[in-house]
This record gives structure tokens, C-alpha cells and sequence, in this order.
């Protein structure tokens, strides 16, 4: 797996590369802003893209603009990005764009940590990669989805895995549910939902966004 990082802390940056060599990831590039992590996209191609989310200048939105921009120009790359907070509308808009290939994980759970490294490889598989807490919030919030309304309280918490971008077997695992039992509530989901015949992983996708969409709520005037 070839991969662009981008992050202006320098010691973040460096830990971060230094993590992912060690699991055999090849760091093709490592940049401190939107405009070279662009440049770098373009010049090398790569698998993946690690993106934090506020970078130079204005450490608002830059990194989830390049991020855009790069699932937009750059198809064959896949984005992570990473945040110090929680910020749905960020992980809303990056999977509304481009659902596939994108993950958002919290900066305090990536690095040094196993787990990182398997999201990344999951997105750049074309997968996603959903942070628990950010996961939490958004099934705390009501659903205005209809089909979403229609799920029970255990079809929420699988959707809200499968959001973390966990599979069948790890689900189950982790619920202590049979592996047949996950694979018929996640059926029961896709039914609900209303979604069509389609490859699994892109249902699974397209589940995810309807779980994102659903969550957000009308914004102050």
C-alpha cells in the first residue's frame, strides 16, 4: 500500500509515518498542507490518502476540501482523514461525495495503535473507516429517516458497526451474536431501508450514508 500523508504537526507526522513503515506501508510522501498534499496526490497516485482535517493556512477546513478534491480528480485514491474532535458534518460531507473509500478517525486513537493501520487498509480497499465516537453521536441523535425509524434497537447498533466499518464475523464477535444471526440482521437492514440488489460492500456503503444523512440536523440561522 502506497501512501500521502498529510499533517502540519511535524512530530505527528513523523510518528505517524514512522508507525505505518513499521507495518510494511510505503510513505510516499509526507506534507504540511492542502496545496503540496494535492501536488503529491497528483505526482505519485497513491493507494491512500491521511488527511487532518484543519491544516495551513486557515486550520478550518482545508484538509476535507483537499479531500474532496482528491476522491473527485483522484478516484483511485482513497481519503482518511483525521480530526482532534468530533465533527460529523465533516465525516457527513466527505461520505456524501464519495461514499466509498473514506474514512474519519479521532487523532487520540490513531497513532501507535494496530487499529489504525487495519483502517487504513480497509479504505484503501475502498471500504470505510467510521470512528466509534463519532459512530455514538450520530445514533444519539433522532432518526429522520424513515426507513432508519423502522430499525429495532439491535439492526441501530449493528448499522453503527458497520459504520466503524467493522465486518460480519468482528460484529459478531463483539456482540457475542452468531455470525448467521449478524448476516440476517444486516439483510433485515438493507430490506428496511430499502436499498437494491447490489454488491454487498455497496449496500453496506450506501447504509452507512443513509445513517449519515439521517442524523444531521437543521442548523441555526
Amino acid at each position: 500500500m502506497r501512501v500521502v500523508l498529510a499533517e502540519d504537526n511535524a512530530l505527528l507526522r513523523d510518528g505517524i509515518g514512522l508507525v505505518l513503515t513499521e507495518y510494511g506501508v510505503d510513505v510516499v510522501a509526507a506534507v504540511d498542507n492542502a496545496d503540496d498534499l494535492l501536488a503529491a496526490v497528483a505526482a505519485h497516485g497513491p493507494d491512500l490518502a491521511i488527511v487532518d482535517v484543519r491544516m495551513p493556512p486557515g486550520h478550518t477546513d482545508e484538509g476535507v476540501r483537499a479531500a474532496i478534491d482528491i476522491r473527485t480528480h483522484h478516484p483511485g485514491t482513497a481519503v482518511l482523514v483525521f480530526s482532534q474532535w468530533v465533527e460529523t458534518d465533516y465525516a457527513r460531507q466527505l461520505l456524501t461525495e464519495q461514499p466509498a473509500g473514506i474514512g474519519y478517525l479521532l487523532k487520540d486513537r490513531i497513532v501507535g495503535t494496530e487499529q489504525f493501520v487495519d483502517a487504513a487498509r480497509r479504505v484503501a480497499s475502498g471500504g470505510t473507516a467510521l470512528d466509534p465516537e463519532v459512530v455514538r453521536q450520530l445514533l444519539a441523535r433522532p432518526a429522520l429517516d424513515q426507513g432508519l425509524s423502522r430499525l429495532s434497537r439491535r439492526e441501530r447498533d449493528i448499522l453503527g458497526r458497520i459504520a466503524e466499518g467493522r465486518s460480519n464475523p468482528a460484529i459478531a464477535d463483539e456482540l457475542h451474536l452468531a455470525v448467521r444471526s449478524v448476516e440476517k440482521h444486516v439483510t433485515s437492514i438493507f430490506t428496511k431501508l430499502d436499498l437494491p440488489p447490489a454488491a454487498s460492500d455497496h449496500r453496506r456503503v450506501l447504509a452507512v450514508l443513509r445513517f449519515l444523512d439521517s442524523s444531521e440536523r437543521p442548523r441555526d440561522a
